[in-house]
């Protein structure tokens, strides 16, 4: 048996090089020629273990001459007949002619084909044999025995062909259902290949056992030779059909479980060879459709998050979306750079996208670091909120060490200068705009405060000016990098604003 899997496995090998060949017919049709000489070469030896010790030469001369003579005249037509029905096939492999889907469907038909071959020479042949049998005989009933162990033998023989070719065939077979799927219910399904592995495995060799001793041609029942010849043939069949069954079977599935595993894990690039024409090959496809469509969701969120942000992405994603929103106390961060028009002037259009791509990226890594959210980017400013759409435990402290850890950044950097703002209290935040365009906002007094905050800042040393609540509501010390400022009256505000700068050196 592990001989025989160790060969199969060899030859499966050489076919699954890309791309098939015309040697791959060639191979398929040697191997099933070797497997039918084989399984008639059993069902010779048990009917010579049968007739051990007759005395019938002529009968028997007669049998294995006409057994000779059908040999030669049926394994050429049998070659010839596959080829006849491949053609399309034969001449695809070839490079005479190119993959279409009528070339597609009669390869996905290969081992029916060789299957309806090889059991039409078997008939003709267990036919044939028992009628000269009968005619040769002394006793008519030994034509009978050797047509029917003919017959039995050509039932193994045909059900193993027809797994050795769907497994050979294995390349043709992919390589067909990738440039033209098949449509409708398949006809290659793993009910037939387990109803067929039993008749192999346990039909056959339990039919033909029965038959030795309902053999009217010998009433004293067989011989002890030929019951264990035909029990070893059995376990011999049987190993070789169950092996083939199992390959079948068996591979895709643990082709399939790795790949599902690999998808679990987050690859979502993974693809599966689709190389069965019946439910495991759908079993394939669909795995790989369901791979595709993780990898464009992801790619989707991935997109989504990066124009919205993480954490709107996620709350969509989990909640859905609609127009609407809800009360949320934030801390609102507007940063704006300073001298912008005189800047795109002396930079040119190109760089300048360059200096604002690197801006941003200060931004968005101090604000996200600090848990949160990018809300919007306004030209050469950006609006920023702690808060919302998730609670946080800090607001006004994650956004006051954000506006820090910006102004260092960008003068460290010596490319721009900013002014940063911070307010904090209540806002309205949630999805404004109509069915068919929505956008994350928020809107309150605090993001209007936080802007004019920003246009004080650009005079600032610090380059950072915030409302007196933000730093009253601060945590962890946060208070002691800022000192008070001055009473201002904002635009579009009624009463003076307390504000609190950065503390320079």
């Amino acid at each position: 048996m592990t001989v025989v899997g160790r060969a199969l496995g060899r030859v499966q090998l050489w076919l699954g090089s890309a791309p098939p060949d015309p040697r791959a017919m060639a191979v398929v049709a040697r191997h099933v020629l070797v497997f039918n000489l084989v399984g008639l070469a059993v069902v010779a030896l048990l009917l010579l273990a049968l007739s051990a010790g007759a005395r019938d030469p002529a009968g028997r001369t007669a049998i294995v001459v006409t057994t000779l003579g059908y040999l030669a005249v049926a394994l050429p037509v049998g070659v010839l007949a596959v080829l006849r029905r491949q053609r399309l096939t034969a001449a695809w492999l070839g490079g005479r002619r190119p993959l279409t889907p009528e070339v597609a469907a009669q390869a996905l038909r290969l081992p029916v084909d060789v299957t309806i071959v090889v059991g039409l020479g078997w008939l003709g042949g267990g036919v044939l044999v028992g009628v000269v049998g009968a005619v040769a005989s002394d006793l008519s009933l030994v034509g009978l025995r050797v047509g029917l162990a003919a017959l039995l033998g050509g039932v193994a023989a045909v059900g193993h062909s027809y797994l050795l070719t769907l497994r050979l065939a294995g390349r043709i077979t992919a390589e067909a259902l990738a440039a033209h799927p098949p449509e409708g219910t398949p006809v290659l399904g793993v009910r037939p290949r387990l109803l067929l592995t039993w008749v192999l495995t346990s039909g056959v060799p339990l039919l033909g056992l029965a038959l030795l001793f309902l053999d009217p041609s010998n009433p004293a029942g067989p011989r002890e030779d030929a019951v264990v010849f035909l029990v070893l043939t059995a376990l011999v069949v049987g190993a070789v059909a169950t092996h083939l069954t199992a390959r079948s079977v068996g591979a895709p599935l643990r082709d399939l479980r790795r790949a599902v595993q690999r998808v679990g894990e987050g690859d979502h690039d993974v693809r599966v060879p689709v190389d069965d024409a019946g439910e495991i090959g759908l079993l394939q496809e669909g795995v790989n459709t369901m791979a595709a469509g993780l990898a464009e969701r992801e790619r989707l969120r991935d997109l989504f998050g990066r124009h919205v942000g993480t954490t709107v992405a996620q709350r969509a994603l989990a909640t859905g979306v609609s127009l609407g929103g809800e009360l949320h106390t934030v801390a609102a961060l507007f940063v704006d750079i300073a001298g912008s028009t005189t800047l795109v002037r002396r930079t040119g259009p190109e760089e300048m996208v360059g200096l604002l791509n690197r801006f941003f990226a200060v931004v968005v890594d101090a604000v996200e670091d600090g848990g949160g959210l990018v809300n919007k980017f306004e030209g050469d400013a950006a609006l920023c909120v702690f808060g919302a759409p998730a609670e946080h435990p800090d607001p006004a402290g994650a956004a006051l060490r954000a506006a820090r850890r910006i102004c260092a950044a960008v003068a460290a950097a010596g490319e721009l200068d900013v002014g940063v703002g911070v307010a904090y209290g209540p806002v309205w935040a949630g999805q404004v705009g109509a069915a068919r365009r929505l956008e994350y906002t928020v809107i309150g007094d605090p993001v209007n405060e936080a802007a004019r905050l920003t246009d004080l800042a650009k005079d600032h040393p610090g380059r950072a000016v915030v409302s007196e609540p933000a730093v009253r509501a601060a945590a962890g010390g946060e208070s002691a990098h800022w000192a008070p400022g001055d009473a201002v009256e904002l635009r579009g505000r009624d009463e003076p604003t307390r504000t609190w700068v950065l503390t320079v050196g």
